[in-house]
């Protein structure tokens, strides 16, 4: 059995597809010629090879390119089978050359700016909000980088000859600001541009059509979509891909082949997954901005399952009262999860800086599961508590009512 033939495009695809259809079919082309319907879990760790020359020729040639060796595998730090096909399967979403996984976003996040570092290029340009522990990492400089924070207007401006990198999150962690990643694109010039594009998935954008060269998913959230694996991945040209396999080997922050197989399996449901719980989402954020208990509801144009809202009252009430809703961090799962950013997800961002950001003590982010919307939204009406006798609440946005759901 045949378990290296992982590229769909090895003579299979002859026309383009709908992403509905590639998330089902990407990365298992070349199953039913092996006689196979799932696909295999390789867990080997290490490869038998009576040819020794072979393969330190291969070794030789990833050290000079980073580009995947030819052949069988070698080692489970240099790659893997089962999260080779998850790696496909995701560039095939992202519509770029490539995609590289790891352990966990920040793992993924941390071997971007390694490689630009490596490149004397440490200075970052960056927008906030951003992920709490993604702003940490920069803000701290713990890799040995150098941040500006800046507006997308203030993009161009904040360039320097040694700067490596601009990192923006559309919709952002937890405000669900959008950014026209278009426009900053252009404003990067040369200077690759990291688009995080964990709250939108390919289902809703696909940042590398818009100039991005870099599209970064926690993994963790929809891409596995049922709370049980953590990873992050990396879509981009087979250049950055082969640098960032260099430093996936050598750091070593690689992602397990039972993780690969869980991510490849949710990729399958991702868009219908992402549709549904945006649905649902739109209409709870029409009864929140209805609602004189909630000051404000942030919920992106671009739809989604993210709903950010303020409340009047005291948000740990709200979190300690719900009882269908998971009170947990993290997003993306089939049931329905809720935080409050201060406390949790931005709590190691400065607490200027988080409020400067947009993210208010008073804010709750909500993901949106499949749940049945009358039943999450009576769930928040017991935890959001007596109604107040005050105006409604406003959107963040300037329109009436959700973009509809894609």
């Amino acid at each position: 059995m045949d378990t290296t033939s992982t590229r769909a495009h090895d003579g299979v695809r002859t026309a383009p597809r709908a992403l509905a259809t590639e998330a089902v079919h990407a990365g298992r082309d070349d199953l039913a010629r092996q006689g196979l319907h799932a696909p295999p879990i390789d867990l080997s760790t290490t490869y038998p090879s009576y040819d020794s020359r072979g393969e330190a020729a291969r070794i030789d040639a990833f050290a000079t390119t980073g580009a995947e060796p030819d052949g069988p595998p070698v080692y489970g730090r240099l790659g893997n089978p089962t999260v080779a096909r998850f790696e496909t399967a995701l560039a095939r979403l992202e519509g770029t050359e490539a995609a590289v996984a790891f352990a966990s976003g920040m793992a993924a996040l941390s071997a971007v700016l390694l490689v630009r570092g490596s490149m004397s290029l440490r200075h970052v340009v960056a927008v906030r909000p951003l992920y709490g522990c993604s702003d940490h990492l920069l803000t701290a400089g713990l890799l040995g980088s150098e941040v500006t924070w800046t507006d997308p207007a203030g993009v161009a401006d904040a360039l320097r000859p040694d700067t490596g990198l601009v990192i923006v999150e559309s919709p952002a962690n937890p405000t669900l600001a959008e950014v026209d990643l278009r426009a900053v694109a252009h404003a990067c010039g040369s200077v690759p541009l990291l688009v995080d594009n964990t709250f939108a998935t390919p289902v809703l954008q696909r940042p590398a059509e818009q100039g991005a060269r870099l599209v970064l998913h926690s993994a963790t959230k929809y891409l596995g979509g049922h709370g049980d694996v953590l990873a992050g991945v990396v879509a981009c040209d087979e250049e950055l891909a082969g640098r960032l396999r260099q430093v996936r080997f050598a750091t070593g922050g690689v992602l397990h082949p039972l993780a690969g197989y869980l991510l490849l399996r949710g990729l399958s449901t991702l868009p219908v997954r992402v549709r549904a719980a945006s649905a649902t989402a739109a209409d709870l954020a029409r009864r929140l901005a209805a609602d004189p208990r909630v000051a404000r509801v942030h919920y992106p144009r671009i739809g989604g399952a993210m709903v950010a809202f303020e409340v009047y009252g005291d948000p740990h009430e709200v979190i300690a009262g719900v009882r269908l809703i998971t009170p947990a961090v993290s997003l993306g799962s089939v049931d329905t999860l809720i935080q409050h950013p201060a406390s949790i997800s931005h709590r190691i961002v400065d607490a200027d800086d988080r409020r400067g950001a947009g993210v208010s003590d008073q804010l709750l982010r909500m993901s949106v599961g499949l749940e049945d919307v009358d039943d999450l939204w009576s769930d928040l009406d017991g935890a959001l508590g007596r109604r107040p006798v005050r105006g409604a609440g406003h959107w963040a946005s300037n329109h009436e009512a959700p973009a509809p759901a894609h």
